[in-house]
């Protein structure tokens, strides 16, 4: 059975490379364009990650991270915010956030996969 990601970006740019490289990968992807539409698809799909940006264009990505943590179905899966936000006040802000990882943009597309593979397997053995 494939693994399932859910990726989240309002960059069409940016979602159409992170799908293809997971995709590429092996994985089944699930996307969307915000954070509404993101979490509704999290609690539906419950993919094995979530790779989300940070800034959405209806809420935070570390408010969408919050909603999912509350949730029963969703608060166990790894999220990983993909963002140029890097800056000590978007690390402050994911930070708190439980089985939650950040990788910055640009992506390097040659360890992209393996990056993501390892928060995959950290989370598994917590």
């Amino acid at each position: 059975m494939k693994r399932k990601a859910l990726v989240i970006d309002d960059n069409s740019n940016n979602l159409l490379l992170e799908k293809d490289l997971l995709e590429v990968a092996g994985f089944e992807v699930f996307e969307a364009e915000n954070a509404s539409s993101g979490i509704a698809a999290a609690k539906k799909e419950k993919p094995d990650v979530i790779l989300m940006d940070v800034r959405l264009p209806d809420m935070r990505g570390s408010e969408a991270a919050l909603i999912l943590r509350k949730d029963k179905t969703t608060r166990d899966i790894p999220i990983i915010f993909v963002t140029a936000s890097v800056m000590a006040e978007g690390k402050e802000e994911i930070k708190e956030i439980a089985n939650s990882w950040f990788i910055g943009k640009p992506i390097n597309t040659r360890t992209f996969i393996k990056e993501i593979n390892s928060y995959i397997t950290v989370e598994k053995t917590l």
